[in-house]
């Protein structure tokens, strides 16, 4: 009798040392909170990487946000900071880093273990967007390129060479011409069943006019500072005249029609389709029987290649340098996103490519048929530096209608962009000097 109380007893007091250890360790955890938009490859990808840390790192939790659609983040992201709440670490689109800058929202990366010469031997050059005002604000775990995607099938059945996709904008424009399909007048872009190719500056075309197309013509987009709008001059209007030629005079195409322009594409309704490597998990996720390539964009008329380069970074906000706990575990997952290893999940995962330099040139990366042509841009591919990069793609969305809906001329329509986004790099620089 005694014995079983004395046996009862210790296990009161074994239970009561338990709790008061589960209550200690509660205690010592440290909760942490990252916030990225709804994009069904980057959730899955960033889950396997928070699961793998806090295995590594038991006394920290990540809350991940991810519910937050595309349309509304940074809505989203600019109302928690005034109200003391939202992430410590959250992903940011590199055109909207001075912006948030500006506001007071981010704070500098750490000189340990983000020292400059550490960000400028280990991540891509295009990395260097994430510095401003002399510091560097962001970093990313993947970068990404522009390139060409075509559906093979549909190619095949119009006639042409399923694996020769066009490697010139003549022959892009002959393809699309080819295989585009209607159910009525031709003309009427409403009547399409088989698009093929639709331009929508809502998706990657406006890159494609501003740092490609425009080159590709002989031209440039801003002055070498960055600070003067120069994409409305001749070759400027000539580019935008043969982007725009696929709505207003060719018909092979629209943004409105077939679930829109990328979905289209996904859905095989498309036969050439510009877009970044970040569709690839898409596609994977959709519809993985899409019999489809990826090559590099077509060459212009001076023969000459470029692409265009972005990424999504990720940046410590300053809710998160008001305690020095939590920055003390931000940092240290932010430096866990960010490895080589990381890198490499993210490319077989959602397709953007490592932004790690000892990820992104591996030998398998380069010759993956779908990967590799991304991963070649990289070498030639250039970044614009945007004050606003929201604003500056609606000038040109705005364009965009203007010619498609009002009948705007090219010309007329880029100079009346250039303005307004002139207007926007003035003012945004002159609160600066």
């Amino acid at each position: 009798m005694l014995r079983s109380r004395l046996l009862a007893i210790l296990a009161v007091l074994i239970l009561l040392l338990s709790l008061g250890s589960l209550v200690g360790a509660q205690d010592d955890m440290v909760e942490i909170e990252y916030w990225q938009y709804n994009f069904g490859a980057r959730v899955d990808a960033m889950n396997m990487l928070i699961e793998q840390f806090e295995a590594e790192n038991p006394g920290i939790k990540v809350v991940h946000n991810s519910d937050i659609p595309y349309a509304d983040f940074r809505t989203e992201l600019a109302a928690s900071a005034p109200a003391g709440v939202g992430p410590d670490i959250v992903t940011l689109y590199f055109g909207w880093i001075a912006s948030f800058v500006d506001a007071g929202y981010l704070v500098p990366l750490p000189e340990d273990p983000f020292s400059e010469e550490f960000i400028r031997e280990t991540f891509s050059p295009m990395v260097a967007n994430s510095k401003y005002q002399g510091e560097y604000w962001a970093i990313p775990t993947a970068v990404r390129a522009l390139a060409l995607f075509w559906n093979k099938d549909i190619l095949a059945d119009a006639g042409f060479d399923p694996e020769s996709p066009p490697t010139t904008l003549d022959e892009f424009q002959e393809i699309a011409i080819a295989t585009t399909q209607n159910d009525g007048d031709p003309s009427d872009l409403y009547s399409i069943t088989r698009q093929g190719f639709a331009a929508t500056m809502v998706g990657q075309n406006h890159h494609w006019f501003r740092d490609v197309l425009i080159r590709q013509y002989g031209g440039q987009p801003y002055s070498d500072d960055g600070r003067t709008v120069t994409y409305n001059s001749e070759e400027g209007c000539a580019a935008y005249a043969w982007l725009t030629s696929f709505a207003t005079e060719h018909f092979t195409g629209s943004n409105d029609i077939l679930d829109g322009a990328t979905n289209a594409f996904v859905n095989g309704d498309t036969a050439l389709h510009i877009d970044g490597s970040f569709r690839v998990g898409t596609i994977r996720a959709n519809n993985p029987d899409l019999n489809y390539g990826v090559a590099e964009l077509p060459v212009g008329p001076n023969g000459e290649k470029h692409t265009f380069g972005s990424y999504w970074t990720h940046g410590i906000t300053r809710r998160a340098n008001d305690d020095p706990a939590r920055l003390e575990a931000t940092v240290k997952f932010l430096e866990f996103i960010t490895r080589p290893e990381a890198g490499t999940l993210w490319v077989n995962t959602v397709g953007e490519l490592p932004a790690q330099l000892a990820s992104a040139s591996v030998e398998e990366l380069l010759m993956d048929p779908i990967l590799g042509p991304f991963s070649a841009g990289l070498e030639y591919s250039s970044a614009t530096f945007f004050v606003d990069e929201s604003a500056q793609r609606q000038v040109l969305i705005d364009a965009y209608d203007n010619i498609r809906l009002g009948g705007m001329d090219p010309c007329d329509a880029l100079d009346e962009a250039a303005a307004a986004e002139q207007e926007l790099i003035d003012n945004f620089w002159a609160d600066r000097e």
